[in-house]
């Protein structure tokens, strides 16, 4: 039995939305290293061990159009995927290459975790005792800095300090000139840094400096140096950002090691109600020359952070729901963290921007942040407080025009105003996005204790709260997160919602010292959680809770009572709750429980806060673990996808999303409220 998880994509190079980098194939060496979106975004990787050369990433022939022999792929014999870190493991010819990409998105150092330089570190070593002569050949091509292949670039190499960076660019440098979902960056500058050493070799030049290296085991002095005309277009030029390592013999127990770093300069990050705003990283004045040589110097002890997080996350997790829970945690943390950008406003406030990737793009999603949220409670609540700002800077502006909560901001990367449903009524979320907004905003007073936030927003909390005392226990006709399922009327998750997000304003009332309006608020929700018992009740099986009010016979995932168990408001039954648990684990099919009963499809997040409803950690396991199972089966080789078929383990949509993040919630639940 398998016991260790393939992943159906490996994450490598993770900062944010349009620099974002992974492995969708069993090897590295099965296919090219692709942008999130599935775009190719090339990065090779080959050894000479002993005049042979070996392939260990990527391929060598830039046009699948054309035949050329690839050298032989080097044995990966280990893959292991960490939450900051992926390591492989190779071996050829009595010589073994350990290869670590990793994004040190740290979540107590913003600045860190804003920073757009990514690690690829190499390390190789005699397996035989025997001595060996080795040669490291990397290059990653002009694909990393365009939308598009027939895009012109131009390029150069620098000398900053003791740091030999080459870059490439678009020629045509227009920041934030557009948006869309299936898009990649097309301003700013990308670059490979790495220290300048007698035993290294840089090189921009086409590709085809691969095939010689094939052939030779290296480049000879005269190639790399003949001027290429600029500007061409990506496909046309098949420029490559190429170094050689000269490790040189490698004998008995020695090991020898290298380090390139992989950076973006984006020039403008996002365009915020028409201002354009710089990465959160430069706003103390840092330059990516600052910028590079910090992250080259820093490396050691940034390793030594990430190691000790990644231990940690492991073990709570494994604590919490067990070996593959853990697996789960460590493929989706730096994905729920590179669906966001890291910015900061004009008033100097953190601003956290989601987009929603492979969904329809929009920036600052409420019922995408809101799934997301249990991951940076647990580890940077303030990164929830910049989730919301903008959404409630939006909210208090004349351009929206209705009493509920917005849906979105824009379209990633132009936060200007929402986007979503072309502002019509029928297309909001009226009971979905106030009952998020309210959750998340107790959920992050109650993290760390800071009620500033919540107060300097209490207006339209407030509002929000009353909305759902009129409105959100039987709710109309209308759409909630799951979007993809259509209108439905009288929902009976949503309404849990509902109640949900009352009760949260009368925690708010609560922290703040309002005795009087907290009473109330809870009261009110109490009154609703009694009547919504009675309306979910099921009259032909009482086994479950139906889908919608006067359904009898349908039923889905509860998810949204998650947060009575964490927030303790005790408003539900606890014997519903158990026997909603039996029933997601009768209606459990191979690869999970379906949303419900309407398709056989699910969302990995809304199936792991179901499971966090179990009173047992064995019985979380048992509703969680055939997700662990989808993603070491599943045919789909993208980023993390959190809507699936139960069934057949085919990807239904979405991938690269935020809302992976929602998978922490059992070690949120664990950990309760410690940090207030």
């Amino acid at each position: 039995m398998n016991t260790k998880l393939r992943p159906p994509a490996v994450p490598l190079v993770t900062i944010d939305p349009f620099f974002s980098v992974w492995s969708m194939a069993d090897r590295l060496t099965d296919d090219d290293t692709r942008h999130w979106t599935g775009r190719r975004q090339a990065f090779t990787g080959l050894l000479s061990i002993d005049g042979v050369v070996w392939r260990f990433a990527g391929r060598v022939e830039p046009n699948p159009e054309r035949y050329y022999t690839e050298p032989e792929a080097m044995n990966q014999t280990g893959l292991e995927v960490t939450a900051l870190s992926t390591r492989y493991e190779f071996e050829a010819g009595g010589v073994g290459l350990d290869v670590t990409f990793t994004s040190p998105l740290l979540p107590d150092d913003l600045e860190l975790l804003s920073r757009p330089a990514s690690y690829v570190a190499y390390r190789v070593r005699s397996l035989d005792g025997k001595p060996h002569q080795v040669r490291l050949y990397t290059d990653v091509t002009g694909e990393w800095c365009v939308n598009e292949t027939d895009q012109a670039i131009t390029w150069q190499q620098e000398a900053q300090g003791e740091l030999a960076v080459l870059q490439v660019r678009h020629a045509e440098q227009n920041p934030l000139h557009s948006s869309g979902d299936d898009q990649r960056i097309d301003w700013g500058t990308f670059m490979l840094a790495v220290k300048q050493t007698p035993d290294v070799q840089t090189y921009l030049d086409q590709a085809s400096i691969r095939k010689q290296f094939v052939r030779e085991g290296e480049i000879r002095p005269n190639e790399g140096k003949a001027a290429l005309a600029q500007p061409q277009p990506v496909r046309e030029a098949e420029l490559v950002l190429a170094c050689v390592w000269d490790a040189g013999e490698v004998a008995g127990t020695d090991e020898k090691s290298q380090l390139i770093v992989l950076a973006y300069d984006d020039v403008y990050a996002i365009e915020y109600f028409g201002q354009p705003l710089e990465a959160y990283w430069k706003k103390d004045g840092t330059s990516i020359p600052t910028l590079l040589i910090e992250a080259f110097q820093n490396y050691p002890d940034l390793m030594a952070r990430c190691d000790t997080f990644d231990a940690k996350l492991r073990e709570d997790a494994i604590r919490a729901g067990g070996e593959k829970y853990a697996d789960i945690l460590s493929l989706s943390y730096r994905q729920a963290i590179a669906a966001h950008k890291l910015v900061q406003d004009s008033e100097g406030q953190v601003l956290f921007m989601s987009k929603e990737c492979f969904s329809n793009g929009c920036i600052a999603t409420v019922d995408v942040s809101y799934p997301s949220i249990p991951l940076f409670l647990l580890y940077q609540p303030e990164l929830v407080r910049g989730m919301m700002r903008p959404i409630f800077k939006y909210a208090a502006s004349d351009a929206w025009e209705f009493e509920f909560a917005p849906h979105d901001v824009g379209q990633y990367p132009l936060a200007n105003g929402q986007v979503y449903g072309e502002n019509k009524l029928e297309g909001q979320m009226p009971v979905e996005e106030c009952g998020n907004m309210l959750v998340m905003a107790a959920a992050v007073t109650l993290a760390d204790g800071n009620t500033d936030f919540v107060l300097e927003h209490r207006e339209l909390l407030a509002k929000w709260a009353d909305y759902l005392v009129e409105h959100g226990l039987d709710p109309e006709h209308q759409l909630c997160t799951d979007d993809f399922a259509g209108h439905l009327a009288r929902n009976a998750n949503l309404s849990v919602k509902a109640v949900m997000g009352v009760a949260s304003y009368g925690l708010l009332c609560g922290l703040l010292g309002e005795a009087e309006a907290a009473e109330r608020y809870r009261q009110a929700a109490s009154d609703m959680a009694r009547k919504w018992e009675g309306l979910a009740a099921d009259p032909t099986d009482e086994s479950h809770t139906v889908l919608a009010f006067g359904q009898p016979g349908t039923w889905s995932l509860k998810y949204n009572l998650v947060w009575d168990g964490i927030f303790g408001t005790g408003l539900f039954g606890e014997e519903m709750i158990r026997r909603e648990v039996a029933w997601y684990l009768e209606k459990q099919e191979r690869y999970g429980t379906p949303l419900d009963n309407r398709a056989a499809y699910t969302k990995a997040d809304w199936l792991v806060w179901a499971g966090a409803l179990a009173e047992t950690r064995e019985d979380f396991q048992r509703i969680v673990e055939p997700l662990w199972v989808f993603l070491n089966e599943t045919r789909d080789r993208v980023p993390f996808t959190d809507w699936y078929d139960t069934k057949t383990a085919r990807q239904i949509g979405f991938q690269h999303r935020t809302v992976v993040g929602g998978l922490y919630i059992k070690l949120l639940k664990d950990r309760g409220w410690e940090r207030a």
